[in-house]
């Protein structure tokens, strides 16, 4: 456990009050509406977008909370494009900067970084074959699939339908490790149809597996009718032998394609037996042989002017950022769970389609409308915006986010520098990554047995937060560390002070905190010891821990 100074009091008051940032809803009084908010941005489209945002805003006699900060707006939109936030040159530069089109421009910027690419390939690698790597899938093979379609900007509808039809060896093609994923129990391709209907149209069709769903329109036949386009591959395990042991371990899988036609055969509750054929939106594919029905598959998903293909990625990019998607969840939209604004979801579908399914452009009028920059506190006039208790989702504030396992690692180090204290060299840096990652798998699961993907402030996550590795060597003031580096530098503590908020929060501190802060320095005999106290605060407080 981590030895607390004798000022664990003033630590304890630092982190109520660092904590309590979303409280302060209503010290910041509503901006003006007269002139509509712009990030810089010259697209109709963004405009409509707020339009209708607005609209729903007037309908509920909502009032939205004030535009956010550039030092809020700054670190969140790095979370959520690059996964991490940013540095506190950055932030500084960002303030200093006078053009009114600047977050456009970081928007633009930031969706050109490098780290663009490796933040949606972790987002959708955790996605597609989850984070824990399933037996004889290669996640080599996925993210490099990944980062290749990620980094060329690749349309969307060209990646599914690349998943969906994959064939081959696992690393030479690595798209076919979503399908190796889903394809551990010889389930005749059931969980490969409830995670492609998921996640790539947004519908939720497996509980009607065995029977029609009780709350909505999917039938039983539904399932099986997509089912029947995944009965043509089955997976193949290569084994070799171990030269040093004489052992047969495992070398490689592939998807090969299979000979399979005709209907598919299912049981009703009543025991009747069910014949299906392969059927998309009532569109029937020819079920015998020679037709390769996932390709048909393929090709149905992106027919029409909005294809649900268009509108579940829509709607879970708009979740991503803002929150909470026009569902909840988002992978379940029909009828029977209606979207809070269903103009907009459609019409940003069809735009999407005319783009070519561009996802960095989707991000791009995402993160320039006026909702997305709202700060997350709120007021007495927006307080029934609160999806979390059942709500429907208005937007008339950032919702707060939970960081994902990536998102805070990499946080941690833009930090504290805490990969170079006391590192060498790129390869240890690396390894103390994938053994923190490892940490937070183990320590981060919970009661369900699933995979926790973000944290949730759960006391196992805190505990790693507060006495784990990586925030020991952030505070260690080790030689290459950001806290070293702070303290070897000219500067009263006043300054030393607004440096440390401005690396772990993005911002600078208020005369409160300060003045905490100057306490606690002041007031300690080893001055070391109470920076470094100050420093673990500031990076267990929510404010560090969350996205908002």
């Amino acid at each position: 456990m981590r030895r607390y100074s004798k000022q664990l009091s003033v630590v304890l008051t630092m982190l109520i009050c660092v904590g309590s940032w979303v409280s302060r809803a209503d010290a910041a009084p509503p901006e003006s509406r007269a002139k509509a908010f712009s990030t810089g941005a010259f697209d109709p489209f963004i405009d409509y977008i707020n339009g209708r945002i607005r609209q729903g805003w007037e309908d509920n006699e909502v009032e939205p909370s004030p535009v956010a900060s550039d030092e809020e707006w700054l670190r969140r939109v790095h979370l959520d494009l690059i996964g991490q936030i940013p540095s506190a040159e950055l932030v500084e530069q960002f303030n200093k900067d006078r053009d009114p089109a600047k977050r456009s421009k970081m928007i633009d910027k930031l969706l050109e970084d490098p780290a663009y690419v490796q933040n949606f390939t972790n987002v959708w690698t955790n996605l597609l074959i989850g984070r824990r790597t399933p037996r004889r899938v290669s996640r080599n093979g996925m993210q490099k699939f990944l980062r290749e379609a990620f980094a060329k900007n690749r349309p969307w509808d060209e990646i599914v339908q690349d998943l969906v039809t994959a064939e081959g060896h696992f690393e030479e093609n690595g798209a076919v490790n979503y399908l190796l994923a889903q394809m551990q129990n010889n389930d005749e391709a059931v969980q490969v149809t409830a995670a492609t209907t998921r996640l790539f149209l947004g519908i939720q069709v497996q509980c009607t597996q065995c029977h029609n769903h009780p709350f909505n329109d999917w039938k039983q036949n539904q399932f099986w009718e997509y089912n029947s386009f995944f009965r043509q591959m089955r997976r193949i395990n290569h084994r070799k032998t171990d030269p040093k042991t004489g052992r047969q371990i495992d070398d490689y899988s592939e998807v090969v394609a299979t000979g399979f036609n005709g209907p598919v055969y299912y049981e009703k509750r009543s025991g009747l037996m069910q014949v299906a054929y392969p059927i998309f939106e009532d569109q029937k594919v020819d079920p015998q042989s020679g037709v390769e029905r996932r390709k048909e598959f393929s090709k149905l998903i992106v027919q029409g002017d909005k294809p649900l293909i268009a509108t579940a990625i829509v709607n879970r990019m708009w979740g991503y950022f803002m929150g909470y998607g026009f569902t909840r969840p988002v992978d379940d939209m029909g009828p029977h769970n209606p979207a809070s604004h269903p103009e907009l979801l459609n019409k940003m579908a069809e735009e999407l389609v005319k783009k070519d399914y561009d996802l960095k452009q989707l991000a791009r009028w995402i993160c320039n409308t006026e909702a997305y920059n709202l700060t997350s506190q709120f007021s007495r006039n927006n307080e029934i915006d609160s999806p979390e208790r059942g709500e429907t989702p208005l937007f008339s504030h950032m919702y707060i986010k939970n960081m994902t396992a990536e998102q805070l690692y990499d946080s941690l180090i833009v930090a504290t520098g805490a990969h170079k204290s006391g590192q060498s060299n790129w390869e240890r840096a690396e390894e103390q990554r994938r053994q923190w990652m490892g940490q937070f798998m183990v320590a981060f699961d919970n009661d369900s047995g699933d995979d926790s993907t973000t944290f949730n402030g759960t006391i196992p996550q805190a505990l790693m937060m507060m006495n784990g590795d990586l925030t020991k060597n952030a505070i260690s003031a080790e030689r290459g560390s950001y806290l070293n580096q702070l303290l070897t530098e000219k500067g009263n503590d006043q300054v030393k002070i607004r440096k440390l908020f401005l690396s772990t929060l993005s911002r600078y501190p208020d005369r409160r905190e300060i003045n905490s802060a100057q306490r606690l320095i002041s007031g300690t005999p080893n001055k070391l010891a109470a920076y470094q106290d100050l420093y673990w605060a500031l990076l267990n407080s929510n404010e560090f821990v969350f996205n908002h």
